[in-house]
């Protein structure tokens, strides 16, 4: 029996590390360094997303893992099913177009997870950042806006979660594009407003800044909001 059992985990591992690195050569495949999309090249490597989803589909997470293990499945599971609603209504100009039923993207339960459906909204809020105290999670999902932190073309898992999510969250808050950094005037993207409790839990946000950005900001600096680019971030 244990034999069985051990087959069986061995099993469900080696498939788990092979759908992730499915999903991880289709990123890399289709994401450029800044996090730009080609939608339609990914739209004609559909099938091999979809083996990613049929996992995803049959598979939940274990109360043995670790945090930063489950935190890499839900986000992936995220930014997987966000390229596949993009693909699905593609070609589109923004997400915020896509519609059914009355409700926009991230309110229409499509997403497959262990049997259950969840909304993009239902990960992001009630389980990433409801179940773990961690910032970071705002430029690991993925809203495929230009406004969003960019896309990473790699696959999150338990080994480099920690490490990627830290190196994108330094290119999040020092790319001009998104942030305008200067000693005495931050403009910042829209996020920082929109989620500021998550940044501010353990010290203020300027603090928070500060341990990612390459200019040295004053605790005294105005902070002003960008408007957000919610055109795709991709073609």
């Amino acid at each position: 029996m244990q034999k069985i059992l051990f087959i069986l985990s061995l099993s469900f591992l080696l498939n788990s590390y092979g759908q992730t690195a499915v999903f991880n050569s289709l990123l890399q495949k289709h994401v450029d360094n800044k996090g730009y999309v080609n939608y339609k090249a990914f739209k004609k490597e559909e099938v091999k997303l979809q083996s990613y989803l049929d996992y995803l589909a049959k598979t939940s997470p274990q109360k043995n893992w670790s945090s930063a293990k489950t935190k890499a499945f839900w986000v992936n599971a995220y930014n997987a099913y966000t390229i596949k609603l993009i693909l699905d209504n593609y070609p589109v100009k923004s997400i915020t177009a896509i519609k059914k039923k009355g409700k926009d993207a991230w309110n229409i339960d499509f997403a497959k997870v262990g049997g259950k459906n969840y909304t993009l909204n239902h990960i992001e809020h009630e389980i990433l950042r409801k179940q773990f105290n961690d910032p970071k999670i705002h430029v690991a999902v993925n809203c495929a806006s230009g406004s969003c932190p960019q896309l990473g073309n790699f696959a999150f898992t338990e080994a480099n979660y920690e490490d990627k999510t830290s190196s994108l969250m330094k290119n999040f808050i020092n790319d001009s594009k998104r942030n305008k950094i200067s000693e005495d005037n931050v403009y910042l993207s829209k996020i920082f407003e929109w989620f500021k409790g998550d940044f501010t839990k353990k010290s203020s946000l300027i603090d928070f800044l500060n341990q990612y950005s390459t200019v040295k900001i004053n605790d005294n600096a105005k902070i002003h909001y960008l408007e957000y680019d919610w055109s795709l971030n991709g073609k």
